[in-house]
């Protein structure tokens, strides 16, 4: 079971990116999927989560109304379009999967189950 996290890079602040996450060793179309940071210094925390089906997302206040998650056709995919990025986004993000919608709904107060590598973001001012 892989997580395959990529997009990270440089930006300049307004900038944007599109980080994406490929599952593969098991089918993860019935998962929901979503995506976490964590900034040098800081703890881990939620950015945003998609139901297996795509009907429902959850954002951080962080995020909400300049990051949008989706999934890819096959829903082995999962996307993070990062729009207006600001230095305070400079971070590691993590891809994470987890069968069960509580866990993304409880923004990081639970571990989901399978994690990606990582993908490092910096935003510069």
């Amino acid at each position: 079971v892989q997580l395959q996290a990529s997009g990270g890079g440089l930006v300049q602040a307004g900038g944007s990116l599109r980080l994406s996450c490929a599952a593969s060793g098991r089918t993860f179309s019935s998962y929901h999927m979503g995506w976490f940071r964590q900034a040098p210094g800081k703890e881990r925390e939620f950015v945003a989560a998609i139901t297996w089906s795509d009907v429902t997302t959850r954002y951080a206040d962080s995020a909400k109304g300049r990051f949008a998650i989706s999934r890819g056709n096959a829903k082995n995919t999962v996307y993070l379009q990062m729009n207006s990025l600001k230095p305070e986004d400079t971070a590691v993000y993590y891809c994470a999967a987890d069968s069960l919608w509580g866990t993304f709904q409880s923004m990081g107060a639970m571990t989901p189950r399978y994690w990606g590598q990582g993908t490092e973001v910096t935003v510069s001012s």
